[in-house]
């Protein structure tokens, strides 16, 4: 078995009195694309710092691209393509001079593949990188970062501020200069319509923590919403894997994970109930904001347990 591209064990950081990393642990496969779903202030963007060497952990190991980012920050990040939603770059140059500049930094620089890129990317090559659209700018922050043939590349919620046809736009070039070259991605985001499309894996980081880690296929078939009558609900035990439940009128609207057992338990207990898939921007709701605290209760015996 290959070793992964990227492998994350017992990674915590704090700065003053706030934890804001706590044991975190993941691994990726090389050539599969990993999206790193939180909110702003889950710790994503001081993960990647720490994966890039750019801060020191408190604890833990980091490996990318086979380097210790802590010991050989500037060999990773010769093997690392990186891509920031602040990414700054100098306005007065041009597309084609600032590949030109950045050429010498990299050893594995491939001029045919920058100018490739560019033109891919429909920008042009020299105009002022100050009067590219914010949509240009992001498109060219992905080309020299590809430009150097990165085994790894990690886009740290690179499509923030761009509109909704401009995101969409820079998800298929994901998918074609990215995927179908089989490149190692980590794609880290809070906006899910971005990497639902494109991520084979996916983890979900609150308050430092990963609360789920999982397939993206294997996540839509364990979490679904069920919908049943409140007075059946009322009868059964709050189930353990509850991650959001709501009442509207006589129904009781809940979200949960390892649905597929429950569904089966509410089956054999003859109870009827509706079910609905979910998309990941509602999954990673669930997960985050979801409240679990308001399952109905009966002065009834529990008649039924559902897991």
């Amino acid at each position: 078995m290959s070793k992964p591209a990227i492998s994350v064990s017992g990674l915590e950081k704090s700065f003053g009195n706030h934890q804001v990393l706590k044991n975190v642990s993941f691994e990726v496969a090389s050539g599969k694309t990993f999206a790193l779903l939180g909110r702003n202030g889950a710790g994503k963007t001081t993960m990647i710092r720490i994966m890039l060497g750019l801060l020191k952990a408190d604890a833990g190991i980091v490996r990318v691209a086979g380097h210790d980012p802590a010991v050989s920050s500037v060999e990773l990040r010769r093997e690392v393509g990186y891509l920031a939603e602040d990414q700054t770059m100098y306005g007065w140059m041009t597309p084609a001079e600032l590949c030109r500049f950045l050429k010498p930094f990299y050893p594995n620089w491939n001029d045919q593949l920058a100018s490739k890129l560019l033109d891919g990317f429909e920008l042009p090559h020299h105009s002022r990188i100050e009067n590219l659209s914010k949509g240009q700018s992001v498109k060219l922050g992905l080309a020299i970062a590809l430009a150097h043939q990165p085994t790894v590349t990690i886009l740290d919620d690179p499509a923030l501020g761009l509109d909704p046809i401009a995101r969409k736009q820079f998800s298929r070039d994901l998918v074609d200069h990215l995927q179908s070259a089989g490149r190692t991605v980590l794609y880290s985001s809070h906006l899910l319509s971005e990497v639902e499309a494109v991520a084979d894996t996916v983890a979900i980081l609150d308050q430092g923590c990963i609360v789920r880690h999982s397939s993206t296929d294997s996540l839509r078939q364990q979490v679904k919403q069920i919908s049943l009558d409140i007075d059946a609900a009322s009868e059964l035990s709050k189930p353990d894997s509850l991650l959001d439940v709501r009442q509207y009128g006589h129904r009781i609207i809940a979200i949960i994970d390892n649905a597929p057992q429950c569904i089966e338990q509410l089956n054999a207990a003859g109870i009827a109930f509706d079910v609905r898939d979910l998309n990941l921007d509602e999954i990673f709701e669930a997960f985050v904001i979801g409240r679990s605290s308001d399952w109905p209760s009966s002065d009834r015996a529990v008649v039924h347990s559902v897991v």
